[in-house]
């Protein structure tokens, strides 16, 4: 079948990069293929909508700008599961099958959707549903979509969360305190580990290695008798301690989330340590800004790897990045699996060779 008109959609939390994705997907199908290429509005929600919500990409709006601004040009969402959709009355109603309605309604021939490995588990079900040919790019800045190395929005928001580090280093400094970093990840902890060694930090604390309180302490006591004043911690919001839980803020809709942890650990180092201590959470400052040159060269390679896979009739594949090459492996794999962090592996070896604490 000649492939005359595709959709794209951005699903789950925004990040750096994605625009940059859907440039390369117009891009590579107008220019290469002949092929029109619709965007979705607002996820999966724009083809649950009637009349359908979309705008046909054009050159005008994928200019050379696109490469270079954060967020989603086509709005994204990462609540409202399709198939257990919250309706106005309270109750939940399975309404997969009417975005599969909307898809051919559209008169599309097959889709692209850049997400997370959240995202990919519901696309997954929905392009089986309605038989569906469907290429995912991954894209989340707490990097845990398995098989590739990097995802689309990580070494942005690694930059964002390196840049504040350094400041934070300067006001330490000035005030002899012990300032907290919070990390945004997830329930992973690539962020806070990246940041922490490439920013200097004495500690850091990821959800893969749970913490004691005590070595902690130990840590900031120790670096204050050898002379330096200040110290800096770096945690990832679900940090954890030896045998306790992950530490979820209240909610308006009584959903759990991160964020705020280290204002936990913050208070137990003052008791331990009786050193003035700060914290600063990042939050979703890492999730916006112009997006750093990887980012916007794996996005551009992924847009282009996802239309060629696509017309070359592929179907249930997810383009990834591996030793600087682009791959494609089976949707079906992707979303049985998750990468966090290796705790085994080299970055955490060359934290540890540097002296950094992780609390254990």
């Amino acid at each position: 079948m000649k492939i005359k008109k595709i959709g794209i959609l951005t699903s789950g939390g925004d990040c750096s990069g994605l625009n940059a994705a859907i440039r390369a997907v117009f891009k590579r199908a107008s220019n290469h293929y002949g092929i029109e290429v619709y965007g979705i509005i607002e996820g999966t929600v724009g083809l649950l909508e009637r009349p359908l919500n979309y705008i046909k990409l054009t050159e005008d709006l994928c200019g050379v700008d696109m490469l270079m601004k954060g967020g989603t040009m086509l709005g994204t969402i990462n609540k409202g599961d399709p198939f257990k959709f919250p309706m106005k009355d309270g109750t939940f109603k399975d309404r997969s099958f009417e975005i599969v309605e909307g898809y051919k309604e559209l008169g599309l021939d097959g889709l692209i959707a850049i997400g997370g490995d959240g995202s990919m588990k519901i696309i997954e079900k929905i392009t089986s549903l309605g038989n569906i040919p469907f290429i995912g790019i991954p894209k989340t800045i707490d990097n845990d979509v398995a098989f590739t190395d990097f995802s689309i929005g990580y070494m942005t928001a690694l930059d964002v969360a390196i840049q504040n580090i350094q400041r934070i280093h300067d006001t330490a400094l000035s005030h002899r305190r012990v300032m907290i970093v919070e990390c945004m990840g997830r329930d992973v902890g690539h962020i806070a580990l990246g940041a922490g060694i490439a920013g200097g930090a004495d500690v850091i604390l990821i959800p893969e290695i749970p913490y004691d309180m005590k070595n902690v302490a130990d840590k900031i006591l120790e670096v204050y008798k050898s002379g330096r004043k200040y110290a800096v911690i770096v945690c990832a919001e679900a940090a954890f301690p030896k045998g306790g839980e992950q530490y979820f803020s209240a909610t308006i809709d009584n959903t759990k989330k991160y964020g705020g942890v280290a204002y936990k650990i913050g208070a137990e180092i003052e008791k331990l340590t009786s050193i003035e201590t700060r914290v600063t959470v990042l939050g979703h400052t890492q999730r916006g800004g112009s997006p750093v040159v990887i980012d916007r060269l794996m996005a551009s390679a992924f847009g282009v790897k996802a239309v060629d896979l696509l017309c070359s009739g592929a179907n249930g594949r997810v383009v990834g990045w591996r030793s600087g090459k682009v791959i494609d492996i089976s949707l079906e794999e992707v979303v049985k699996s998750y990468a966090p962090v290796d705790v085994k592996g080299d970055l955490v070896a060359t934290a540890k060779g540097l002296g950094i604490s992780f609390g254990e």
